[in-house]
């Protein structure tokens, strides 16, 4: 069952930085949330897992699959289709590579993900949504139907309303004036 107050123990407590800090987005800081100190731990990843299926569960249909850019959806995406598969619900995850790669099938995205099928892409911060609205569009260009983001905490920097001008939902689990 999510308990979201000790998620957000937890990123209080492990993810929260003040400092001086330059985001992915080429934006300066004054904190930073380093969602992996969550992600890849147990307790975090199974609360992250819940938290998300339980916003999924939300919609009027489940998607086929999850995912989004690698490194930081990778934990994510792990963390909600093992949490879909203890509840008997079926769902696949997905990687999106920010280069393909030279060798193999040099795809920029990863995993049992088919044309036509409807995904939703996780994030773990969005700021401005420029890596998530990078992995739409890859995901959409091998025939995927993205129905929305979904992140762990929104920094409320104006990634909703990128996504928004382009189609698309953001939600999350958190909003950073939750910690700030």
């Amino acid at each position: 069952m999510y308990d979201p107050s000790l998620l957000k123990s937890m990123i209080l407590d492990k993810s929260l930085k003040f400092g001086d800090f330059m985001l992915a987005s080429g934006k300066k800081a004054t904190f930073y949330l380093d969602c992996r100190q969550i992600t890849l731990d147990s307790v975090g990843a199974k609360l992250i897992g819940e938290g998300i299926l339980d916003l999924l569960r939300q919609d009027k249909m489940l998607p086929k699959a999850v995912g989004g850019m690698s490194i930081g959806a990778d934990p994510i995406t792990a963390a909600v289709i093992t949490v879909a598969a203890y509840e008997g619900i079926p769902m696949k995850g997905f990687m999106v590579r920010k280069q393909s790669k030279d060798h193999g099938t040099g795809q920029f995205v990863e995993g049992p993900l088919a044309a036509g099928d409807h995904v939703v892409i996780v994030e773990d911060v969005v700021t401005t949504g420029g890596s998530s609205l990078e992995a739409i569009e890859k995901v959409e260009a091998v025939g995927a139907v993205v129905n929305g983001v979904i992140a762990i905490i929104d920094r409320l920097e104006g990634g909703a309303e990128a996504f928004h001008a382009k189609g698309y939902s953001l939600r999350s689990l958190f909003t950073i004036r939750d910690f700030i």
